[in-house]
């Protein structure tokens, strides 16, 4: 799988600034101790089927399986999975590749002593799949291939597809799909869950104390025997970079999940010489600016084509990616994948990727006096994180500002920011993302789809619609690879229903007595916690409690 991984571009630096030749010998992993993590942003709810952030999955994620996950050893791959509920091998498809079968594992207990059978992972996915109204899932457009799910027997859990597709899988190893209780859902209500935590992953809920920390031990009876070596975790709440930085810097972290920019990279190098270690990935991670379409004037394609005209993403490229994590212009497919489109034809194709950005900001200001909007005022939200929204956003507003545009900025933290997304509507543009799991580009591209749960742009448009769906009935690269020209073509130069800015990348740094945990190319994957352990003896060695 290597191999594949060097190919798709996922670049996984073990980049030791600071190790030496007597330490690549792996070492036997150690029982114990309790791993500090630092969290960036605040926890919208607990519910993963509906949530979308590292604020959560990195405190919440310890506490749930899945039914299949990326494998922790070799997280790097897109391809590699592996049985976490399940037993044996991943299935592969029958009856043409239109039938999964999976064998569930038995003795499998939720925290709350209730045994774990194929009724829960159905339940769980049916809320996924098929959620009645009133209730989100930010996942379904992923499974529209799904025809039925059912259950033979306490042991066997069975989808059955509509027709054959390869985002299924991949799909179904999302680290967001978390099992959970059919009890629960059938006691509490499909809500329960945002509120309430009941899994059966490496660690049982200890306590969370808001804007302050979450807490998980160990689950004795974990399913996955020899496994989690840590006694317990502490996930704590650090929105300021610097102090995530400070708290690592002096030993009261461990880790970082998310992410570093390349300065606080250099910066804890040189501070702490062999007692830090830096793992680097290209990110299946981009952020978005969001026009509403329900509020004049974006409804007009002509004002919203102008907002995309005006981004200078090959000189923003050059200056961002030296102060924040990001760094590589592309479309809407992570550009180091075989199926991502060229530069050289979204420079072609696509608007706001020419190579002279006067001539487009020169069309962008054309286009707005013919909306009658010349000097376009409007409100952009903004996230209250600082890497790397508030600096992408603050560049955005410069790059507005040169196409004529007055734009103030208004930023919320978590909570209520996602309230407004999702719930009010309240925002002209706003930033946005599309910040995938498993480097999946056909169910990736979802996220642009007007009927998928996480679209926040608030249109319709059936051409859109119908071209997905035969992308997705498409079965192999080169059938595929037009249809997504197109659909690109259609979301970011004909509808410019949202604009993409840039693509980041993830820096790592952390303890070098962390042990086992190994970088992926998205911040939401390998967060199950179950394979990291920590070297007592190097711990101690560097004075750390």
């Amino acid at each position: 799988m290597k191999g594949l991984a060097q190919k798709l571009g996922i670049a996984v630096l073990g980049a030791t600034f600071a190790y030496s030749a007597s330490t690549a010998k792996a070492a036997a992993p150690e029982y114990g101790g309790n791993l500090n993590i630092v969290v960036g942003s605040k926890i919208p709810s607990y519910d993963g089927h509906i949530e979308s952030t590292f604020g959560m999955i990195h405190p919440i994620r310890p506490f749930y399986s899945l039914l299949i996950r990326e494998n922790p050893d070799n997280p790097a791959s897109p391809t590699d999975f592996v049985c976490d509920l399940c037993v044996g091998d991943v299935p592969k498809g029958t009856e043409g590749g239109t039938k999964y079968t999976f064998k569930i594992r038995t003795g499998v207990k939720f925290h709350d002593g209730t045994p774990l059978t194929s009724a829960d992972i159905k339940a769980t996915f049916d809320k996924i799949v098929n959620p009645p109204e009133g209730v989100a899932s930010s996942r379904k457009a992923y499974f529209k291939m799904v025809e039925s799910i059912t259950t033979p027997d306490a042991e066997t859990l069975v989808f059955k597809l509509k027709h054959p597709s390869g985002t299924f899988i991949p799909s179904v190893a999302m680290p967001f799909n978390f099992v959970y209780s059919k009890k629960d859902l059938d006691t509490h209500g499909f809500k329960w869950h945002q509120k309430n935590i009941n899994g059966s992953g490496a660690f049982s809920f200890v306590e969370h104390v808001q804007g302050s920390h979450v807490k998980g031990k160990k689950y004795a009876s974990y399913h996955h025997k020899g496994r989690p070596y840590l006694d317990s975790y502490t996930a704590l709440a650090a929105p300021k970079m610097s102090v995530r930085l400070q708290a690592i810097r002096g030993g009261r972290a461990d880790i970082e999940f998310r992410g570093f920019p390349p300065k606080a990279r250099d910066d804890l190098v040189k501070a702490l010489g062999d007692k830090i270690k830096v793992q680097e990935s290209d990110w299946n991670c981009v952020l978005l600016a969001t026009p509403n379409h329900e509020v004049k004037p974006f409804d007009d394609p002509r004002v919203r084509r102008a907002l995309t005209l005006s981004i200078d993403r090959m000189s923003g490229s050059k200056y961002l990616s030296n102060i924040a994590i990001v760094k590589t212009p592309g479309g809407i497919v992570f550009p180091s994948h075989p199926m991502a489109t060229p530069m050289s034809e979204l420079q072609a194709n696509i608007a706001g990727y020419g190579k002279d950005i006067n001539a487009s900001r020169a069309e962008a200001k054309k286009l707005l006096q013919e909306a009658g909007q010349s000097g376009l005022k409007f409100t952009f939200l903004n996230r209250g994180v600082d890497q790397p929204y508030k600096i992408v956003g603050t560049w955005l507003l410069g790059q507005w500002k040169k196409a004529g545009m007055k734009v103030d900025q208004v930023v919320k933290p978590t909570t209520p920011f996602y309230a407004s997304l999702r719930k009010k509507g309240d925002f002209d543009v706003s930033v946005d993302f599309n910040c995938q799991s498993i480097v999946n580009p056909l169910a990736d591209v979802s996220k642009f789809l007007p009927s998928a749960g996480n679209n926040y742009a608030n249109f319709e448009d059936a051409e859109l619609e119908n071209i997905y769906n035969a992308m997705l009935k498409a079965e192999t690269q080169d059938e595929q690879k037009p249809l997504l020209r197109k659909y690109e073509k259609r979301v970011l130069n004909d509808l410019a229903s949202q604009a993409i800015t840039l693509w980041w990348y993830k820096i790592n740094p952390h303890r070098s007595y962390v042990k086992g945990w190994k970088i992926a190319p998205s911040h939401y994957l390998n967060q199950s916690l179950d394979n990291v352990w920590i070297d007592a003896a190097e711990k101690k060695r560097q004075g750390v409690n």
